[in-house]
């Protein structure tokens, strides 16, 4: 049976544009894996790790005129966006480049021996070791950052990991020319192409995450697709770490305090993120809690105009815009459920943003009839369910999933430890995480902080940072694992310690020889070195 192709399909009008590849055979995952496997020891050197990352960043810069063209085409997201995102690409692989050369992210540890010690101590040396061949499933709405030459992909080289990477189906021709200039950079920087593979194809990403010699597996996608993928890394049998980013709701809560405040400017601060890139993004803020009365009245005022003036917008595939046309329609036909703006078909291609609102009580009935109002839908649509007080708020966090991002809107006195209101209660899991201060916003932070990996206050969760301290993850569903995937220390996923005890100096790596020839930082008997 001859081999399936792959199209490159026009989001805007849902005709193809070009047949770019054909869907990768059993034969040809074990090819890419196996060149892939066989690449692990030329990513040995951290120079040449770093100068294949800075490479291929020149290459993508020096390309993005036909990257950009090419990503429009296939998600219509739109150059200046996509133009946006190809810096952050770049830029995110010469970050590692420097995390590599800095060395820090070997944690090397030095203990020497100490017969004095009850027991005794023996010489111990530790640091962290690549993984083996990493597979990177590529996202959707983020056909550069989150795909073949993003952040799964970065921080797998930087660890020492070979990649191969199964393209999502809605931007093929991106994926290949993308990959086409990381392996160039590989050859210039003298590393074989092997440690870059691409496949295309649902079956071939199944076969990917079973393929024995595949170590560890990143994933950016929805929930089902995600899960499977999980589920069948864990059914190996040799299981595999999968580092997945299934889904998240991105919950937001309004203090009576901030809504009075700056009640038109939350609103239209809301709009602009939640209809950003169409909704599309993974951090959009999915559902508000925001206050009964008239602050909480003027803050949805102001959301009605600034959404009813917001552009019709395409989806990335035609797929996507039948989920949110059916989610949509399935979330405002529950009962109490009202559609200030409605969300809904814009044209035959494009979508329309929109809101609806909902009691928060509705939302607090455990095992009632409006759960699927807790359940992330991917497009420009927010619920905003208004609370009469912090028991309503309390009770709505206690059921809500994990999540990427959780949102604080306070006022000033509220930032300021001061106490504007009647204590939250508590809310997620029973746990109760430390923050500073004691009134009102410690509370709620408080609250909210074990739901999600990255806790804001006063700001919106579109956009994520690329910088050493960014967390891009959360408990479950948000990911499988309590790693990043954005940040320096996303490295981290695809490496793993080993220690060697009272090992002969001739016989250890450099890394942990006495005289540290590679210069890294490392603790000695407790002690940073340097």
């Amino acid at each position: 049976m001859a081999a399936a192709p792959v199209w490159s399909v026009d989001p805007r009008t849902g005709k193809r544009r070009e047949q770019v590849a054909v869907e990768a055979t059993a034969a040809e995952v074990e090819a890419a894996v196996r060149a892939a496997h066989d690449a692990r020891g030329a990513l040995a050197d951290r120079r040449v790790r770093a100068a294949l990352l800075r490479r291929a960043a020149d290459l993508l810069d020096g390309a993005g005129e036909r990257i950009v063209e090419a990503a429009d085409a296939e998600s219509a997201l739109g150059p200046g966006r996509l133009t946006g995102e190809l810096s952050r690409t770049t830029y995110q692989l010469r970050a590692f480049a420097d995390v590599v050369e800095e060395g820090a992210f070997l944690d090397v540890l030095i203990d020497h021996a100490d017969p004095g010690l009850t027991p005794p101590r023996p010489d111990l040396r530790r640091y962290k070791i690549p993984l083996g061949v990493v597979a990177v499933y590529a996202a959707s709405n983020f056909p550069l950052a989150f795909s073949v030459p993003g952040g799964d992909t970065a921080s797998a080289l930087a660890a020492g990991c070979p990649v191969v990477v199964k393209a999502h189906p809605d931007h093929p021709a991106t994926s290949e020319l993308s990959a086409a200039l990381l392996r160039r950079a590989a050859n210039e920087v003298g590393l074989p192409s092997g440690v870059i593979g691409l496949v295309h194809g649902f079956e071939a990403g199944v076969e990917l995450v079973r393929h024995p010699l595949v170590a560890a597996a990143g994933f950016t996608g929805s929930v089902r697709g995600g899960r499977a993928l999980y589920d069948a890394a864990a059914a190996r049998p040799h299981p595999i770490p999968f580092h997945g980013e299934l889904g998240s709701l991105n919950p937001v809560v309004v203090t009576e305090a901030a809504a009075d405040e700056r009640a038109e400017q939350i609103g239209t601060g809301l709009a602009g993120s939640m209809t950003l890139g169409t909704g599309q993004f993974c951090v959009k803020p999915g559902l508000v809690l925001a206050p009964r009365g008239p602050a909480g009245d003027r803050l949805e005022r102001s959301l009605t105009e600034a959404v009813s003036n917001t552009e019709a917008g395409v989806l990335l595939d035609h797929r996507m815009r039948d989920a949110f046309l059916d989610g949509v329609r399935e979330r405002a036909a529950l009962p109490d459920v009202q559609a200030p703006v409605t969300p809904g078909a814009g044209g035959e291609h494009t979508v329309s943003a929109g809101f609806l609102t909902v009691p928060a009580a509705r939302l607090a009935e455990d095992g009632g009839t409006h759960d699927l109002l807790l359940e992330e839908c991917f497009g420009p649509v927010t619920v905003l369910a208004r609370y009469t007080d912090d028991a309503e708020i309390g009770a709505v966090l206690a059921r809500l999933p994990g999540n990427l991002t959780a949102t604080l809107q306070l006022g000033a006195a509220e930032c300021a430890g001061g106490d504007a209101g009647t204590g939250a209660s508590g809310g997620g899991t029973g746990t109760v995480a430390a923050t500073g201060g004691t009134g009102r916003g410690a509370r709620l932070l408080a609250a909210l902080t074990p739901l999600a990996g990255r806790v804001l206050v006063n700001g919106w969760p579109t956009g994520v940072a690329v910088a050493p301290a960014q967390h891009h993850g959360g408990p479950y569903p948000a990911t499988t694992s309590t790693a990043t995937s954005v940040g320096g220390t996303a490295v981290e996923r695809w490496l793993r310690p080993v220690a060697y005890q009272d090992t002969p100096p001739a016989l250890l790596p450099p890394e942990l020889r006495e005289d540290n020839p590679l210069n890294l930082p490392r603790r000695v008997d407790g002690r940073p070195e340097r």
